[in-house]
């Protein structure tokens, strides 16, 4: 964690970025970050969060700093938790205020997660302008409470639209980061003489129902030696995947998080997923067939939205958490391993509905449209 007391004297546009504790939130802020830096260099970022292990690993090996604050959510907490997520925020937007008057951002864009609320009502009260980024088909409760301070809302699905004033809606797609949208260039170029790999990633914390479904899947393998596995299945089931894979005689790569998933990505001919919004856009913009399994707890069941958004266009399959079995499980997997150009087909239609731009449209019309209106209290000044 690097604090943030020491001003910044550089001419550069400072821009925060608040929100994440989840990939889902986390990802699309880093392309955001990233998509500034390659506008203009010297583009000075800050990220927001509320510390959680995931927010520090990941920001960290970015290379982004990271101010902190202690808020807590408020959608499916019981009245006690959420009471004391209420008392939480006055410190909380207290705390945020302070960050903002030391880094002096230009603009403050809000992606997603409860520690957005604070950060991005501190920047209201300042006078700075709020842009909120909607990963999802079906909004979250942070970015629909935002939305009335807000200048800007940039969507990635037109679903989500109705739950926003239209007048600040800009439908750009979910951002993805520069190493994702790379892959979509060298998929073609890949050995065709490779074992059939199959990627397994239940999000940023593993799910808990596809690791069982898979290790349940794992007698029903036809010729375990043609298949190889990469397994991300967060910390608390890593032992007991790794012991499944060797006990089947099936190559396996197993780990609790992968910080690459580019490379893993790149060697995948079917994905095994949730259907989180960033998952969705990763797959699209690459252009990678995957059966979704989506989250059934998700707020609003906002997951099997963006599944279908997929499905619907005959690029992806989806098998509900309540009808998973392993003999199923194996039983979609087989038939496309079996049919590759039922695979290349899907692959194709996913690739059409990617939106790689994302994240250098949405600085852009920052930039162009946001920027310029800031007050001169939100940008950065030179000293000496």
């Amino acid at each position: 964690l690097v604090e943030e007391e020491t001003p910044m004297t550089t001419a550069a546009p400072h821009i925060v970025i608040t929100g994440g504790g989840t990939g889902g939130h986390l990802f699309p802020g880093i392309a955001i970050a990233r998509a500034f830096q390659q506008r203009m260099a010297d583009t000075a970022i800050l990220f927001v969060g509320t510390g959680r292990e995931l927010e520090k690993r990941v920001l960290g090996e970015a290379g982004y700093r990271h101010a902190v604050i202690r808020v807590g959510g408020l959608k499916g907490m019981g009245i006690f938790r959420q009471l004391r997520s209420l008392a939480s925020l006055p410190g909380a937007i207290l705390r945020a205020g302070a960050i903002l008057r030391n880094f002096r951002p230009a603009v403050v864009i809000g992606v997603g997660g409860y520690a957005a609320g604070p950060v991005c009502l501190a920047a209201r009260l300042m006078g700075l302008p709020v842009c909120l980024q909607e990963q999802n088909s079906l909004p979250g409760i942070t970015n629909r409470l935002l939305a009335r301070i807000a200048q800007r809302i940039y969507t990635s699905f037109s679903e989500s639209h109705a739950h926003f004033p239209a007048g600040k809606v800009r439908l750009m797609g979910n951002p993805v980061r520069e190493e994702i949208i790379a892959i979509r260039r060298q998929m073609p170029q890949r050995e065709s003489n490779r074992p059939f790999t199959l990627l397994v990633a239940g999000g940023s914390q593993g799910a808990r129902s596809i690791n069982t479904a898979v290790v349940d899947m794992l007698p029903h393998v036809d010729e375990p030696a043609s298949l190889q596995l990469i397994h991300q299945c967060g910390s608390d089931d890593l032992d007991r995947i790794r012991q499944a894979y060797a006990t089947a005689g099936i190559p396996a790569r197993v780990e609790a998080f992968f910080t690459d998933m580019d490379r893993q990505y790149a060697q995948a001919d079917l994905v095994i997923c949730r259907a989180g919004a960033t998952t969705v856009a990763e797959l699209t913009c690459i252009g990678l067939p995957a059966i979704f399994i989506p989250f059934p707890h998700a707020a609003d069941n906002h997951q099997e939205i963006n599944a279908g958004w997929v499905v619907s266009a005959d690029a992806g399959q989806m098998i509900l958490e309540t009808d998973l079995t392993g003999r199923d499980l194996w039983r979609h997997i087989r038939h496309l391993r079996d049919t590759p150009r039922r695979r290349e087909a899907m692959a194709e239609r996913a690739r059409a509905l990617g939106r790689p731009e994302a994240a250098a449209a949405i600085v852009a019309d920052i930039v162009d449209h946001v920027l310029p209106q800031a007050p001169a209290a939100g940008r950065p000044t030179m000293e000496g």
